[in-house]
């Protein structure tokens, strides 16, 4: 398993984020429910968000992160960038 950091950063005023947060957190809690995010949260200040995410690859990783509402609509975009984790990544709930 790989592990990504995906950092999502707005590209319009937050106001006009809003309308499609509920569609965005639907989005996460897909992501979380296959195993494809394991931690995530708003960037402070809120310019965006980090999702820390493992895939089998960055293909598959990448796929499903251009349905986010955000990036559909065009109020976000999306950089993803893999890193070693020196310590395994638990997923506790």
């Amino acid at each position: 398993m790989n592990n990504f950091v995906v950092d999502l950063e707005y590209l319009v005023p937050l106001e006009q984020i809003e309308p499609y947060m509920d569609g965005h957190m639907d989005y996460i809690v897909r992501g979380r429910d296959l195993g494809l995010f394991v931690s995530w949260g708003p960037k402070v200040p809120r310019t965006g968000g980090v999702i820390i995410a493992q895939s089998e690859t960055r293909a598959e990783l990448e796929a499903f992160c251009n349905t986010d509402p955000f990036v559909v609509e065009g109020v976000s975009k999306m950089a993803i960038t893999e890193f070693v984790a020196r310590r395994p990544i638990t997923h506790k709930q």
